[in-house]
């Protein structure tokens, strides 16, 4: 099984991009990990943003596998403390037989098709953070709940 995450557009800035590369290196010592960027769409900013969402929708399902279980990264989503999500990765990682596939949106969120076909969703807070930010946000809270698994001194409570 692989971990997956889907996202919307590249990274623009720089500091996010090493962010994001550090963090991916990291992960490599604990669980396979496939990180996945959908291109913007082309002229997106003439489209409305229910337009755009179901554009974006329609390439995010595309990258998803019929058997894979996929979590959304929405603002309406369950929040973890960081001890929490590891133990509910914990549980995914026991429970789940093909991919396990997080998905962060574009700038308007998901479609409709997308919430559909979700299994779960999930909030990384309650603040909004830009869809780039959470790129790196998400990549290290991944790490993090595995150095929490392998009770490794990355984390304090």
């Amino acid at each position: 099984m692989k971990i997956k995450l889907i996202a919307i557009g590249k990274t623009d800035e720089k500091f996010l991009e090493e962010g994001i590369d550090k963090y991916l290196k990291r992960l490599k010592h604990y669980h396979s990990f496939e990180f996945s960027i959908i291109p913007d769409i082309k002229q997106g900013g003439k489209f409305t943003a229910e337009n755009l969402k179901d554009a974006e929708g329609k390439l995010i399902l595309q990258k998803i596998q019929e058997g894979d279980f996929v979590i959304l990264l929405d603002e309406k989503g369950k929040e973890f403390t960081s001890g929490e999500y590891a133990n509910f990765l914990q549980k995914k990682l026991n429970s789940v037989t093909t991919n396990l596939v997080f998905v962060i949106g574009g700038a308007f969120g998901f479609s409709p098709a997308v919430y559909e076909r979700a299994n779960d969703k999930m909030a990384l807070s309650k603040m909004t953070f830009s869809h780039q930010m959470v790129r790196l946000f998400f990549i290290e809270q991944l790490y993090r709940g595995f150095t929490i698994l392998r009770g490794e001194k990355y984390h304090h409570d």
